[in-house]
Protein backbone atom coordinates (compact mmCIF):
# COMPACT_ATOMS: atom_id res chain seq x y z
CA UNK A 1 0.00 0.00 0.00
CA UNK A 2 2.84 2.39 0.81
CA UNK A 3 4.61 1.63 -2.46
CA UNK A 4 1.45 2.43 -4.43
CA UNK A 5 0.75 5.71 -2.59
CA UNK A 6 4.04 7.40 -3.41
CA UNK A 7 3.68 7.41 -7.22
CA UNK A 8 0.11 8.66 -6.93
CA UNK A 9 1.21 11.72 -4.94
CA UNK A 10 4.00 12.41 -7.38
CA UNK A 11 1.64 12.05 -10.32
CA UNK A 12 -0.91 14.42 -8.81
CA UNK A 13 1.71 17.07 -8.10
CA UNK A 14 2.98 16.73 -11.66
CA UNK A 15 -0.58 17.13 -12.92
CA UNK A 16 -1.00 20.30 -10.86
CA UNK A 17 2.25 21.67 -12.27
CA UNK A 18 0.97 20.93 -15.76
CA UNK A 19 -2.32 22.69 -15.03
CA UNK A 20 -0.47 25.71 -13.67
CA UNK A 21 1.73 25.84 -16.77
CA UNK A 22 -1.34 25.56 -19.01
CA UNK A 23 -3.05 28.32 -17.03
CA UNK A 24 -0.08 30.66 -17.45
CA UNK A 25 0.07 29.78 -21.15
CA UNK A 26 -3.57 30.67 -21.74
CA UNK A 27 -3.40 33.89 -19.71
CA UNK A 28 -0.08 35.02 -21.21
CA UNK A 29 -1.70 36.92 -24.13
CA UNK A 30 -3.96 38.88 -21.78
CA UNK A 31 -1.06 39.60 -19.43
CA UNK A 32 1.03 40.80 -22.37
CA UNK A 33 -1.79 43.05 -23.63
CA UNK A 34 -2.35 44.53 -20.17
CA UNK A 35 1.36 45.06 -19.75
CA UNK A 36 1.73 46.87 -23.09
CA UNK A 37 -1.44 48.95 -22.98
CA UNK A 38 -1.85 49.49 -19.20
CA UNK A 39 1.29 48.98 -17.17
CA UNK A 40 3.74 50.61 -19.60
CA UNK A 41 1.62 53.78 -20.08
CA UNK A 42 1.16 54.08 -16.31
CA UNK A 43 4.91 53.83 -15.75
CA UNK A 44 5.57 56.37 -18.50
CA UNK A 45 2.99 58.75 -16.98
CA UNK A 46 4.70 58.32 -13.61
CA UNK A 47 7.99 59.29 -15.23
CA UNK A 48 6.38 62.32 -16.86
CA UNK A 49 5.10 63.45 -13.44
CA UNK A 50 8.68 63.60 -12.09
CA UNK A 51 10.33 65.00 -15.22
CA UNK A 52 10.37 68.23 -17.23
CA UNK A 53 9.02 66.71 -20.44
CA UNK A 54 7.52 69.48 -22.60
CA UNK A 55 5.29 67.28 -24.77
CA UNK A 56 7.64 67.11 -27.76
CA UNK A 57 9.46 63.94 -28.70
CA UNK A 58 9.76 60.92 -26.48
CA UNK A 59 9.51 61.25 -22.67
CA UNK A 60 12.45 58.84 -22.50
CA UNK A 61 14.75 61.04 -24.62
CA UNK A 62 18.05 62.13 -23.17
CA UNK A 63 17.01 65.78 -23.15
CA UNK A 64 14.27 65.07 -20.59
CA UNK A 65 15.52 65.66 -17.05
CA UNK A 66 14.42 64.30 -13.69
CA UNK A 67 12.95 67.06 -11.51
CA UNK A 68 11.79 64.97 -8.56
CA UNK A 69 8.70 66.22 -6.76
CA UNK A 70 8.71 69.70 -8.34
CA UNK A 71 5.51 69.06 -10.31
CA UNK A 72 3.77 67.73 -7.21
CA UNK A 73 5.01 70.71 -5.18
CA UNK A 74 3.66 73.14 -7.79
CA UNK A 75 0.22 71.59 -7.35
CA UNK A 76 0.23 71.04 -3.59
CA UNK A 77 2.53 73.45 -1.77
CA UNK A 78 3.78 76.35 -3.90
CA UNK A 79 0.69 78.45 -3.31
CA UNK A 80 0.50 79.74 -6.87
CA UNK A 81 -2.26 79.59 -9.43
CA UNK A 82 -1.71 75.85 -9.99
CA UNK A 83 -2.21 75.17 -6.28
CA UNK A 84 -5.34 77.33 -6.08
CA UNK A 85 -6.81 75.71 -9.20
CA UNK A 86 -6.19 72.26 -7.75
CA UNK A 87 -7.73 73.26 -4.42
CA UNK A 88 -10.76 74.67 -6.22
CA UNK A 89 -11.12 71.52 -8.32
CA UNK A 90 -10.74 69.33 -5.24
CA UNK A 91 -13.37 71.37 -3.39
CA UNK A 92 -15.82 71.09 -6.28
CA UNK A 93 -15.27 67.36 -6.71
CA UNK A 94 -15.48 66.67 -2.96
CA UNK A 95 -18.97 68.18 -2.78
CA UNK A 96 -19.87 66.26 -5.94
CA UNK A 97 -18.83 62.98 -4.30
CA UNK A 98 -20.48 63.78 -0.96
CA UNK A 99 -23.84 64.36 -2.63
CA UNK A 100 -23.85 62.02 -5.64
CA UNK A 101 -22.66 58.79 -3.99
CA UNK A 102 -25.30 58.65 -1.22
CA UNK A 103 -28.12 59.90 -3.46
CA UNK A 104 -27.46 57.51 -6.33
CA UNK A 105 -26.98 54.58 -3.95
CA UNK A 106 -30.19 55.26 -2.05
CA UNK A 107 -32.18 55.81 -5.25
CA UNK A 108 -30.75 52.67 -6.87
CA UNK A 109 -31.61 50.56 -3.82
CA UNK A 110 -35.13 52.01 -3.70
CA UNK A 111 -35.71 51.27 -7.38
CA UNK A 112 -34.31 47.75 -7.01
CA UNK A 113 -36.64 46.98 -4.10
CA UNK A 114 -39.53 48.47 -6.08
CA UNK A 115 -39.03 46.45 -9.28
CA UNK A 116 -38.23 43.29 -7.31
CA UNK A 117 -41.74 43.09 -5.91
CA UNK A 118 -43.66 40.17 -7.37
CA UNK A 119 -46.95 42.06 -7.32
CA UNK A 120 -45.64 44.85 -9.57
CA UNK A 121 -47.06 44.62 -13.08
CA UNK A 122 -44.81 45.43 -16.00
CA UNK A 123 -41.60 44.89 -14.06
CA UNK A 124 -39.62 44.35 -17.26
CA UNK A 125 -40.76 47.71 -18.63
CA UNK A 126 -39.80 49.59 -15.48
CA UNK A 127 -36.40 47.89 -15.29
CA UNK A 128 -35.67 48.90 -18.87
CA UNK A 129 -36.97 52.43 -18.36
CA UNK A 130 -34.88 53.00 -15.23
CA UNK A 131 -31.77 51.55 -16.86
CA UNK A 132 -32.12 53.39 -20.19
CA UNK A 133 -30.37 56.64 -19.11
CA UNK A 134 -27.29 54.60 -18.16
CA UNK A 135 -26.78 53.31 -21.70
CA UNK A 136 -27.27 56.72 -23.32
CA UNK A 137 -24.15 58.63 -24.32
CA UNK A 138 -22.96 60.92 -21.55
CA UNK A 139 -22.26 63.63 -24.12
CA UNK A 140 -25.84 63.44 -25.41
CA UNK A 141 -27.20 63.54 -21.86
CA UNK A 142 -25.01 66.57 -21.09
CA UNK A 143 -26.26 68.46 -24.14
CA UNK A 144 -29.86 67.61 -23.23
CA UNK A 145 -29.26 68.66 -19.62
CA UNK A 146 -27.82 72.01 -20.64
CA UNK A 147 -30.91 72.62 -22.76
CA UNK A 148 -33.29 71.64 -19.96
CA UNK A 149 -31.46 73.72 -17.33
CA UNK A 150 -30.92 76.84 -19.42
CA UNK A 151 -32.40 80.14 -18.27
CA UNK A 152 -35.44 79.60 -20.51
CA UNK A 153 -35.42 75.82 -20.29
CA UNK A 154 -38.07 73.36 -19.25
CA UNK A 155 -36.88 73.12 -15.63
CA UNK A 156 -37.34 76.84 -15.00
CA UNK A 157 -40.72 76.70 -16.76
CA UNK A 158 -41.86 74.02 -14.33
CA UNK A 159 -40.56 76.04 -11.38
CA UNK A 160 -42.51 79.07 -12.61
CA UNK A 161 -45.73 77.07 -12.24
CA UNK A 162 -45.10 77.14 -8.49
CA UNK A 163 -44.20 80.84 -8.44
CA UNK A 164 -40.44 80.22 -8.31
CA UNK A 165 -37.86 82.01 -10.43
CA UNK A 166 -35.29 79.43 -11.47
CA UNK A 167 -31.64 80.45 -11.77
CA UNK A 168 -29.50 80.44 -14.88
CA UNK A 169 -28.21 77.06 -13.80
CA UNK A 170 -25.02 76.49 -15.76
CA UNK A 171 -23.98 80.15 -15.55
CA UNK A 172 -24.50 80.71 -11.81
CA UNK A 173 -21.29 80.33 -9.72
CA UNK A 174 -22.94 80.95 -6.33
CA UNK A 175 -22.48 78.25 -3.72
CA UNK A 176 -25.61 76.64 -2.30
CA UNK A 177 -24.52 77.03 1.32
CA UNK A 178 -23.34 80.57 0.72
CA UNK A 179 -26.86 81.43 -0.46
CA UNK A 180 -28.20 80.09 2.84
CA UNK A 181 -25.50 81.39 5.20
CA UNK A 182 -24.59 84.62 3.44
CA UNK A 183 -21.79 85.75 1.17
CA UNK A 184 -19.35 86.74 3.92
CA UNK A 185 -18.38 84.30 6.61
CA UNK A 186 -16.53 84.55 9.94
CA UNK A 187 -13.07 86.11 9.75
CA UNK A 188 -11.43 82.94 11.04
CA UNK A 189 -12.88 80.94 8.15
CA UNK A 190 -12.17 83.64 5.58
CA UNK A 191 -8.47 83.94 6.47
CA UNK A 192 -7.34 80.34 6.93
CA UNK A 193 -7.54 77.71 4.25
CA UNK A 194 -5.97 74.82 2.38
CA UNK A 195 -4.50 74.58 -1.13
CA UNK A 196 -5.08 78.28 -1.72
CA UNK A 197 -8.80 78.06 -0.94
CA UNK A 198 -10.21 79.60 2.26
CA UNK A 199 -12.16 77.45 4.67
CA UNK A 200 -15.24 79.59 3.95
CA UNK A 201 -14.96 78.69 0.25
CA UNK A 202 -14.49 75.03 1.17
CA UNK A 203 -17.81 75.29 3.01
CA UNK A 204 -19.58 77.05 0.13
CA UNK A 205 -21.17 73.84 -1.01
CA UNK A 206 -21.59 72.98 -4.68
CA UNK A 207 -22.33 75.86 -6.99
CA UNK A 208 -25.70 76.04 -8.69
CA UNK A 209 -23.97 74.95 -11.89
CA UNK A 210 -22.40 71.93 -10.16
CA UNK A 211 -25.77 71.10 -8.59
CA UNK A 212 -27.16 70.58 -12.09
CA UNK A 213 -24.31 68.14 -12.78
CA UNK A 214 -25.09 66.36 -9.51
CA UNK A 215 -28.71 65.86 -10.55
CA UNK A 216 -27.54 64.58 -13.93
CA UNK A 217 -25.15 62.07 -12.34
CA UNK A 218 -27.86 60.69 -10.07
CA UNK A 219 -30.24 60.44 -13.03
CA UNK A 220 -27.81 58.61 -15.31
CA UNK A 221 -26.09 56.20 -12.89
CA UNK A 222 -28.88 55.00 -10.62
CA UNK A 223 -30.16 52.57 -13.26
CA UNK A 224 -26.87 50.69 -13.48
CA UNK A 225 -26.57 50.32 -9.72
CA UNK A 226 -30.25 49.34 -9.57
CA UNK A 227 -29.39 46.23 -11.60
CA UNK A 228 -26.58 45.33 -9.19
CA UNK A 229 -28.89 45.66 -6.20
CA UNK A 230 -31.59 43.73 -8.05
CA UNK A 231 -29.20 40.85 -8.68
CA UNK A 232 -28.27 40.87 -4.99
CA UNK A 233 -31.90 40.87 -3.89
CA UNK A 234 -32.77 37.95 -6.15
CA UNK A 235 -29.94 35.89 -4.69
CA UNK A 236 -31.19 36.25 -1.12
CA UNK A 237 -32.97 33.33 0.49
CA UNK A 238 -36.38 33.90 2.01
CA UNK A 239 -35.96 31.66 5.05
CA UNK A 240 -34.58 34.29 7.40
CA UNK A 241 -37.16 36.88 6.36
CA UNK A 242 -39.99 34.39 6.83
CA UNK A 243 -38.67 33.61 10.31
CA UNK A 244 -38.61 37.33 11.10
CA UNK A 245 -42.20 37.66 9.90
CA UNK A 246 -43.18 34.84 12.24
CA UNK A 247 -41.49 36.75 15.08
CA UNK A 248 -43.59 39.83 14.30
CA UNK A 249 -41.02 42.03 12.53
CA UNK A 250 -42.58 44.67 10.30
CA UNK A 251 -41.43 45.51 6.76
CA UNK A 252 -38.95 48.21 7.77
CA UNK A 253 -37.39 46.04 10.48
CA UNK A 254 -36.99 43.15 8.03
CA UNK A 255 -35.37 45.41 5.45
CA UNK A 256 -33.04 47.20 7.88
CA UNK A 257 -31.95 44.20 9.97
CA UNK A 258 -32.15 41.31 7.49
CA UNK A 259 -32.15 42.40 3.85
CA UNK A 260 -29.65 45.25 4.02
CA UNK A 261 -26.96 43.35 6.00
CA UNK A 262 -27.12 40.54 3.43
CA UNK A 263 -26.58 43.11 0.67
CA UNK A 264 -23.28 44.30 2.18
CA UNK A 265 -21.08 42.84 -0.64
CA UNK A 266 -23.31 44.46 -3.27
CA UNK A 267 -23.38 47.70 -1.30
CA UNK A 268 -19.58 47.74 -1.17
CA UNK A 269 -19.41 47.21 -4.94
CA UNK A 270 -21.93 49.98 -5.65
CA UNK A 271 -20.23 52.45 -3.32
CA UNK A 272 -16.79 51.65 -4.71
CA UNK A 273 -17.87 52.05 -8.33
CA UNK A 274 -19.77 55.21 -7.48
CA UNK A 275 -16.81 56.67 -5.61
CA UNK A 276 -14.40 55.96 -8.45
CA UNK A 277 -16.76 57.30 -11.08
CA UNK A 278 -17.45 60.50 -9.14
CA UNK A 279 -13.78 61.30 -8.60
CA UNK A 280 -13.06 60.67 -12.29
CA UNK A 281 -15.85 62.84 -13.71
CA UNK A 282 -14.56 64.40 -16.91
CA UNK A 283 -16.66 63.94 -20.03
CA UNK A 284 -19.69 65.82 -18.67
CA UNK A 285 -17.49 68.78 -17.75
CA UNK A 286 -15.67 68.70 -21.10
CA UNK A 287 -18.89 68.54 -23.10
CA UNK A 288 -20.60 71.14 -20.90
CA UNK A 289 -19.16 74.08 -19.04
CA UNK A 290 -15.40 73.19 -19.14
CA UNK A 291 -14.96 74.44 -15.58
CA UNK A 292 -17.08 77.58 -15.93
CA UNK A 293 -18.58 79.62 -14.38
CA UNK A 294 -15.67 80.98 -12.31
CA UNK A 295 -14.11 77.50 -12.12
CA UNK A 296 -16.98 76.22 -9.93
CA UNK A 297 -17.41 73.11 -12.12
CA UNK A 298 -13.68 72.44 -12.43
CA UNK A 299 -12.70 68.89 -11.40
CA UNK A 300 -9.27 67.30 -10.88
CA UNK A 301 -9.72 65.03 -13.91
CA UNK A 302 -10.54 67.98 -16.17
CA UNK A 303 -7.79 70.08 -14.58
CA UNK A 304 -5.29 67.33 -15.37
CA UNK A 305 -6.37 67.41 -19.01
CA UNK A 306 -6.33 71.20 -19.08
CA UNK A 307 -2.86 71.45 -17.53
CA UNK A 308 -1.37 68.94 -19.94
CA UNK A 309 -3.10 69.56 -23.27
CA UNK A 310 -4.07 73.23 -23.02
CA UNK A 311 -1.30 74.73 -20.87
CA UNK A 312 1.42 72.28 -21.98
CA UNK A 313 2.29 71.57 -18.33
CA UNK A 314 2.59 67.86 -18.89
CA UNK A 315 4.36 67.12 -15.63
CA UNK A 316 1.71 68.91 -13.58
CA UNK A 317 -1.08 67.18 -15.48
CA UNK A 318 0.43 63.77 -14.76
CA UNK A 319 1.04 64.73 -11.12
CA UNK A 320 -2.63 65.69 -10.69
CA UNK A 321 -3.66 62.34 -12.18
CA UNK A 322 -1.52 60.39 -9.68
CA UNK A 323 -2.69 62.51 -6.75
CA UNK A 324 -6.25 61.71 -7.83
CA UNK A 325 -5.31 58.02 -7.97
CA UNK A 326 -4.05 58.15 -4.37
CA UNK A 327 -7.24 59.91 -3.24
CA UNK A 328 -9.40 57.20 -4.82
CA UNK A 329 -7.34 54.39 -3.26
CA UNK A 330 -7.49 55.98 0.20
CA UNK A 331 -11.25 56.50 0.08
CA UNK A 332 -11.76 52.94 -1.18
CA UNK A 333 -9.70 51.50 1.68
CA UNK A 334 -11.59 53.61 4.22
CA UNK A 335 -14.88 52.44 2.75
CA UNK A 336 -13.71 48.83 2.88
CA UNK A 337 -12.80 49.26 6.54
CA UNK A 338 -16.19 50.79 7.38
CA UNK A 339 -18.12 48.00 5.61
CA UNK A 340 -15.96 45.15 6.90
CA UNK A 341 -17.53 42.12 8.62
CA UNK A 342 -17.43 42.71 12.36
CA UNK A 343 -17.49 39.92 14.95
CA UNK A 344 -20.53 39.66 17.18
CA UNK A 345 -19.96 41.62 20.38
CA UNK A 346 -19.80 39.70 23.70
CA UNK A 347 -22.82 41.66 24.92
CA UNK A 348 -24.98 40.34 22.07
CA UNK A 349 -23.62 36.83 22.51
CA UNK A 350 -24.64 36.89 26.19
CA UNK A 351 -28.09 38.18 25.22
CA UNK A 352 -28.55 35.28 22.79
CA UNK A 353 -27.36 32.80 25.40
CA UNK A 354 -29.82 34.16 27.97
CA UNK A 355 -32.63 33.91 25.38
CA UNK A 356 -31.74 30.32 24.53
CA UNK A 357 -31.63 29.33 28.19
CA UNK A 358 -34.99 30.97 28.80
CA UNK A 359 -36.51 29.15 25.85
CA UNK A 360 -35.03 25.82 26.93
CA UNK A 361 -36.41 26.14 30.41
Amino acid sequence: MTALATPRRGGSSGLRRGEAAAGWLFTAPVIAILGVFLLVPVLMALWVSVSDWAGRGSPLAGSVSFVGADNYAAVLTDGGLATKDFGTALRNNAWYVVLVVPLQTALALFLAVLVNRAMLRGRGFFRTAYYFPSVTSSVAITVLWMFLFSASGAVNDVLSWFGLNGPNWFNDPRGILHLVLGDSGPAALAQGGMLGVSWWDWLSGPSIAMSAYILMAVFTTSGTFMLLFLAGLQNLGGDVEEAAMMDGANGWQRFWRITLPQLRPTLFTVLTLGLIGCWQVFDQIYAGTRGAPSKTTLTPAYLSYQSAFNNQEWGQGAAIAFILFVIIVVFTLVQRWVLRDRPVSPRRIRAYQVTEKGGAS
